[in-house]
């Protein structure tokens, strides 16, 4: 049985990836005293550029594994696709936080939603694919356009086939062609909703079940990657109390004890559905190491370690831009890093008194890659928007 008291400083905090979200965990940890290990395949990672020490093996090298969890006191994870056998061999040794019920689910986006319904949280409707005869079914019952998801290792828009609006008796082609571009795998089928715009939660449940949020955030999408989120959300009271009630009750049936986030589509009537969770800390939360009293890296390390959580309250209102690694390709059509030139002009953000410049430490751009980001504050997340947008686009060198 793993100890339940508060881990203090200096314990040792592991964490299963080595990305940008295990980079600012580790940030927080290491400002507050704590010690660092990651485990991932690569190495002179994001994360590990700042941990203790850097363990470089496959998930599935159970030995590694076991050898790295024997030299923490809590295991935490910055991606929801760590192997169950991962999870499970580091369990043995450590507490694993958030928990393996929160990996579980949030691995599997059939899961994901039969989850949603059974705790009564309205979702899109959804049937599961398993062939191109249970695709046309579920294609009858739900209509179209639709959206045909794999049900695992999908991110960012991978993995996702839109079926546009057909009569049903021209189903099959569309159908077909759905199915074969995501291999033949598992699936989802999701009914295609007109939203006004998607929004999230990302709150922190705590070990003796405290719970506290950072409100409704407002992201903005291109290409399927978040773009820019600004806080607080500009909605009615009433939608944000039930985006963040919602999220409390995703959070207790998971029995989460870190940080999750949940993703919601509004519609144009103002109804919230949910879309998915990611149990960790999340993109449109970067903004909170700015403006919040806490950021939500150490809401994840207090959560992890059984101590009190912080105030989310804001300092002033925020926002984030994602800076990818197509600010290095400004001119070029070509997807290839030879054709990359010289860095962005981090000089334009850097002089510029209001923005915040977050860079992840890694070793190679390419387009669409998060290689950073940036934060300002304002009086208003709209017009913190304003100023991120506007320094994101100073960054492009100019022929």
């Amino acid at each position: 049985m793993h100890k339940t008291h508060p881990l203090l400083p200096p314990a040792t905090i592991g964490i299963l990836g080595s990305g940008q979200l295990g980079r600012m965990l580790a940030q927080a940890a290491r400002q507050m005293g704590y010690g660092v290990h990651v485990l991932s395949p690569d190495s002179n990672s994001p994360t590990g550029q700042i941990a203790d020490k850097e363990f470089t093996a496959a998930y599935e090298d159970l030995d590694a594994v076991r050898n790295f969890a024997q030299g923490v006191d809590v295991v935490t994870y910055e991606f929801e696709n760590v192997p169950a056998a991962t999870a499970a061999a580091c369990a043995e040794f450590a507490p694993l936080r958030p928990g393996a019920q929160a990996l579980h689910v949030a691995q599997n986006r059939l899961r994901e939603k039969q989850f949603f319904v059974a705790q009564g949280l309205p979702t899109v409707p959804f049937a599961p694919v398993t062939s191109l005869e249970t695709l046309l079914i579920g294609l009858e019952k739900i209509g179209t356009p639709a959206i045909l998801k794999t049900a695992t290792s999908g991110y960012d828009g991978k993995g996702q086939q839109l079926i546009p609006q057909s009569p049903i008796s021209d189903l099959h082609q569309p159908a077909s062609a759905a199915w074969d571009a995501i291999n033949q795998q598992p699936a989802i089928l999701e009914g295609f909703v007109e939203f006004e715009r998607e929004v999230s939660v990302v709150a922190a449940r705590g070990l003796d079940g405290s719970f506290a949020h950072f409100g409704l955030i407002h992201n903005d999408h291109a290409n399927h990657i978040l773009d820019v989120s600004q806080a607080p959300a500009d909605v009615p009271p009433t939608v944000a109390q039930e985006a963040v009630a919602m999220a409390r009750a995703v959070l207790a049936g998971l029995d989460v004890v870190g940080v999750l986030c949940v993703e919601f589509f509004l519609t144009h009537d103002g109804k919230l559905l949910l879309n998915e969770i990611a149990p960790r800390p999340h993109n449109s939360g970067h903004l909170t190491i700015e403006a919040c009293v806490t950021s939500q890296f150490e809401q994840q390390l207090r959560a992890v370690c059984g101590l009190p959580l912080g105030s989310t309250r804001y300092l002033r209102a925020a926002a984030m831009a994602n800076l990818l690694g197509d600010l290095w390709f400004p001119h070029q059509e070509a997807e290839t890093e030879e054709t990359a030139v010289s860095p962005p002009n981090w000089l334009s953000v850097l002089q510029n008194p209001h923005v915040k410049l977050h860079l992840y430490g890694k070793a190679a751009a390419r387009p669409g890659r998060k290689m950073g980001h940036i934060t300002a504050l304002a009086d208003t997340g709209a017009e913190a928007a304003k100023i991120v947008h506007e320094a994101r686009a100073s960054l492009i060198i100019k022929d």
